[in-house]
């Protein structure tokens, strides 16, 4: 018996290395009936924001807000398509720049990333996306607000908060219904930023007000006398900026400053605790909007800031609607029990769940439909809200909370 077993062996090495000579590999065997499979999938979802440079602290903030809802759905145990599944966040930094943005987006494409949550600035999603497009990857931003982003056709194109048509019209008419006659605006030429200013300037105007100046910066800028000075002259009511919290808080402190009377005005970009940090005492009384409800009137949020909180310290802006665009592309995968773009797309696109931030449902486009818009003023060191514009009643607390 011994002696059969190993004339077989060295016939099949022979044979092995014939085939292996002629140019031929041995093809593996074919799995038994009954083997074992492997005990899970690793499917790779991107997540891309500003992880170093001025808005590092947002870019966190987004990281942060995914990748519990990763470590949430693979304590699940999730089966998609009969195997056992483990989701890989992989983070990207594009550094909030959108040439960047696209090297960072082909990066995913050739990880050959299931999907990608992101990015977190406008001006590098929209570029960004096209790559995505072209690779037929589905990509949900927590935090892009140019209309653009979901004005291409891109089947694949998501957000999960309002966009800046329906925020700068909401900012223009209060501005206007609180009394702003004389408007000075500024920002910072990037998509977000003009974009945001365009829209607010249409509905001031719309409103009654006139726009006494237009003035622009860029993203990098720190000294901003040179513009406040000339606003000055011009005597306006009310400054409105467009742009982000690392130009927002120097540019309000500069204000005070030069003893322009003028009350501040600013979209999400500014909204955060760090723009307090960075304005000072200059802060007090600033007031700026933010897609979504407060935290402690979104259907899951007070579940979500405890855990966040306890895990990553406080909240900036977007990190609840990070941990929403990561459910919203994981449950789509189980809902089509499938991970390949091509299969779970459609039944992303037809989405209709209750977020951590309220219910998520997405138009023809990929917009959120009936988007809310919220206003807030900064007290005693802290942003409390004024009043919430639109959207949808939200769901029991309790029902959310079983995110």
């Amino acid at each position: 018996m011994v002696h059969g077993q190993g004339s077989g062996i060295v016939w099949g090495l022979t044979q092995a290395l014939l085939l292996a000579g002629c140019g031929r590999e041995a093809s593996p065997p074919a799995p038994r009936a009954g083997a074992l499979q492997p005990s899970e999938i690793v499917v790779k979802i991107g997540q891309v924001s500003p992880l170093t440079g001025p808005q590092a602290h947002l870019g966190k903030d987004n990281d942060n807000g995914a990748r519990p809802a990763v470590e949430e759905m693979n304590a699940k145990g999730v089966t998609i398509g009969g195997a056992k599944v483990r989701f890989d966040l992989v983070s990207e930094d594009d550094q909030a720049d959108p040439k960047t943005g696209t090297i960072v987006a082909q990066k995913l494409v050739d990880m050959k990333v299931a999907g990608v949550i992101g990015h977190l600035n406008s001006g590098t999603t929209i570029p960004a996306s096209k790559i995505y497009n072209d690779a037929g990857i589905p990509q949900v931003s927590p935090s892009a607000t140019n209309p653009k982003y979901t004005q291409q056709g891109y089947k694949g194109a998501f957000r999960v908060m309002a966009n800046d048509i329906q925020q700068g019209k909401v900012l223009g008419e209060y501005a206007v219904k609180n009394g702003a006659k004389r408007i000075a605006i500024i920002d910072d030429r990037t998509a977000y930023g003009q974009g945001l200013a365009d829209e607010f300037e249409k509905a001031a105007k719309a409103a009654g007000a006139s726009v006494v100046g237009r003035e622009y910066t860029t993203d990098k800028a720190t000294d901003f006398r040179a513009i406040l000075t000339s606003i000055k002259g011009r005597n306006p009511d009310l400054v409105f900026y467009g742009g982000m919290d690392a130009q927002a808080g120097p540019m309000v402190a500069q204000m005070k400053a030069l003893a322009v009377k003028a009350r501040f005005l600013a979209g999400d970009g500014a909204q955060s605790p760090e723009f307090i940090k960075l304005a000072g005492p200059a802060a007090d009384g600033v007031i700026a909007s933010s897609p979504g409800l407060p935290l402690d009137k979104m259907p899951g949020g007070k579940g979500f800031t405890d855990r966040f909180t306890a895990k990553y310290g406080q909240i900036q802006i977007y990190a609840p609607y990070a941990y929403d665009a990561a459910m919203t592309l994981m449950e789509a995968m189980i809902r089509a029990d499938s991970t390949e773009p091509a299969k779970y797309l459609p039944v992303l696109a037809k989405t209709s769940r209750q977020g951590v931030t309220g219910p998520i449902a997405f138009d023809d486009k990929g917009d959120l439909r009936n988007g809310p818009i919220t206003l807030y003023v900064v007290k005693g060191g802290r942003w409390d809200a004024l009043e919430t514009v639109g959207g949808e009643a939200a769901a029991p607390a309790a029902a959310a909370e079983k995110q």
